[in-house]
């Protein structure tokens, strides 16, 4: 027979397992007592997976080291540095050279409100302090554009364990951080792309906390969140209705909801009345932050439309188009071009009903590429079809299975393209509302992986 161990033997050994529980995984699986590499980045991770510290230093690292190895910030000098900035670096030089917000395209053409105003003027200031067009001020934009694209790894963990669950947030922020389309746009654009993301995900994520304050002042924080991310690109605004709707319907203290709708309606009318006055002073007639829409709309719909941007109708690409805008004005060239293209779709509706579901496939699966174009390009039109196919798989099981926010992401997701589907689409444009669907592609993926783990234990259970 087996000897029975003592109550000593068995208080000693619980002590000694106790004891071996208690050392570092590192001090057990090294006989020197030193931590190997691989268990020290162990420890690192297990600290940093949820530590916005680290999650921005390393984004902002790879994408000022990447400013810095690609040389990004030696844009091209061509057409006097119109690709530093397009319209926008444009009215910056017109800002800091003192002659006002104007001049979008070739020599002085005047006022315009052809972009909205926030990023021109960053630019002005980058101008003013570090030169215009210089490297200096590429750098600095581009770092600018660099921490915005850092900085939205924040929200995005906020969000994902919000409405899904921590290993989701954790996933969808470190995917941020290296994700090459966030440092692509980041680190070679001189726009507003970047920021128009983060402020579109703190947008979301402060609509869905809205559920749990009582505080009416966050109303107040939504309306200046609003009201900023309109003076940046006007675009977001259709989501506004959306996320009001959806803040005012799950707030928690209805009874007050009233108050808040009308504090942050008035904050949000509040930032960009300056703007608009400034429009109204301008041009003598009411212009909604930004003027340049009839124009946009005859550049996607006229003769010869295939569903893209037919660019070579911009002013910066047709002399006669620059000549025109310059005799007839800002507006009254625009409300020629709207004419035009609403002529063009009174025609035939069917035809526009066929552009605009082309505008729909390229939008949530890329561009067409030319033959001559690199042979990786149909490879990136495959990802970008599959990102979207994951994004709107993820969706449907949010709805579901009644995820926290899922009708949210539904709604911008049905709200945010509808403007290019009647345009144009471009890569870029897509970008804003690029953290929300990277979120839904993780959780889909975690979904996934977490019922082929299930089907795996239950089919080892069965075999034992």
């Amino acid at each position: 027979m087996r000897a029975r161990p003592s109550s000593r033997d068995q208080d000693s050994g619980g002590s000694s397992r106790r004891i071996e529980r208690s050392f570092p995984l590192s001090m057990k699986s090294s006989g020197s007592g030193v931590a190997s590499p691989r268990n020290s980045l162990a420890r690192w991770w297990r600290s940093a997976r949820t530590s916005f510290f680290w999650m921005v230093l390393i984004a902002l690292a790879l994408r000022f080291g990447y400013i810095t190895i690609a040389h990004t910030y030696r844009l091209k000098t061509v057409e006097n540095h119109f690709d530093f900035g397009w319209e926008m670096g444009r009215i910056g030089r017109s800002l800091a050279q003192g002659r006002g917000f104007g001049n979008p395209f070739m020599g002085n053409t005047g006022p315009t409100a052809w972009e909205p105003p926030l990023y021109p003027f960053l630019i002005a200031g980058v101008f003013k302090l570090f030169g215009i067009y210089s490297r200096a001020s590429a750098v600095v934009l581009l770092g600018f554009n660099g921490v915005c694209s850092a900085m939205t790894c924040i929200p995005i963990f906020l969000i994902g364990k919000r409405c899904f669950n921590e290993r989701v947030a954790v996933w969808t922020a470190w995917t941020w951080v290296f994700l090459p389309a966030a440092i692509f746009w980041s680190t070679r654009w001189v726009w507003e792309t970047s920021l128009a993301a983060l402020l579109l995900a703190c947008i979301f994520w402060l609509t869905l906390s809205m559920e749990n304050v009582a505080d009416t002042r966050i109303w107040i924080g939504f309306g200046v969140l609003w009201g900023v991310a309109a003076l940046v690109n006007p675009s977001l605004l259709s989501f506004l209705p959306a996320s009001g709707l959806w803040a005012a319907w799950h707030w928690r203290r209805r009874s007050h909801v009233f108050a808040g709708v009308i504090a942050a309606s008035i904050v949000f009318i509040a930032c960009i009345a300056p703007w608009l006055i400034r429009n109204y002073e301008t041009y003598r007639q009411p212009v909604f932050i930004r003027s340049n829409f009839g124009a946009e709309l005859r550049m996607g719909n006229g003769p010869g439309a295939n569903g893209l941007w037919m660019e070579y109708l911009h002013p910066t690409k047709n002399v006669a188009q620059l000549q025109e805008y310059r005799e007839l004005g800002e507006l009254n060239y625009v409300a020629e071009r709207k004419q035009e293209a609403l002529a063009y779709i009174r025609e035939d509706y069917g035809r526009f009903a066929g552009l605009c579901l082309k505008r729909f496939i390229y939008y949530w699966s890329g561009l067409p590429h030319s033959p001559d174009e690199s042979r990786l390009a149909p490879l990136g039109n495959t990802l970008y079809l599959a990102s979207s196919i994951l994004a709107f798989w993820g969706l449907g099981r949010a709805l579901r299975k009644q995820q926290p926010g899922a009708q949210l992401f539904m709604w911008l997701a049905l709200c945010y393209p509808l403007i290019y589907y009647v345009v144009y689409p471009h890569p870029r444009y897509r970008h804003p509302i690029e953290p929300e669907l990277l979120i839904l592609i993780v959780y889909v993926i975690s979904e996934a992986e977490t019922r082929a783990g299930k089907t795996a234990h239950s089919g080892s259970m069965l075999s034992t």
